[in-house]
């Protein structure tokens, strides 16, 4: 698997729990929502940090300034994320917590699209498909 294919298959596979999430604050399930909360901050840090620990330096690497500040931007969202998951762990009431993750789910799924639609295809243009395989394989291992 090439190292788009990786990083958009953990794309839909936050998005699916981002829509279970609204699942149970429809259903009023804290419960599941908080064990869902968790799943969905494994998720996010085993993404985020093999796009900045190895996909990031390998787009950069291509030289290309758009793709260079796209990454920048991604990383400053990285930050944001965490920031919000740091809090969320830390919030006391529930109704709190569900705005937090509503905020927190607004911004992956920005940051998810913003990747897909914009820095993915760019980067297939510039990228061989054998680096991309190598990423991908490299990425796989150290999830």
């Amino acid at each position: 698997m090439d190292a788009i294919t990786l990083l958009t298959t953990d794309h839909d596979e936050v998005r699916d729990l981002f829509e279970q999430f609204r699942t149970a604050d429809e259903a009023e399930d804290m419960a599941r929502m908080k064990e869902l909360q968790k799943e969905i901050f494994s998720e996010l840090e085993t993404h985020t940090r093999i796009e900045e620990d190895i996909f990031y330096p390998a787009v950069k690497d291509t030289d290309e300034e758009e793709l260079a500040e796209t990454v920048d931007e991604g990383v400053q969202e990285h930050h944001v994320v965490k920031v919000l998951m740091r809090e969320i762990e830390e919030v006391s009431g529930d109704d709190t917590l569900i705005a937090k993750m509503k905020v927190l789910m607004e911004n992956v799924e920005h940051h998810a699209e913003e990747e897909e639609t914009d820095m993915f295809p760019d980067l297939r243009k510039r990228m061989s498909q054998e680096r991309l395989d190598e990423l991908g394989t490299e990425m796989a291992a150290a999830k």
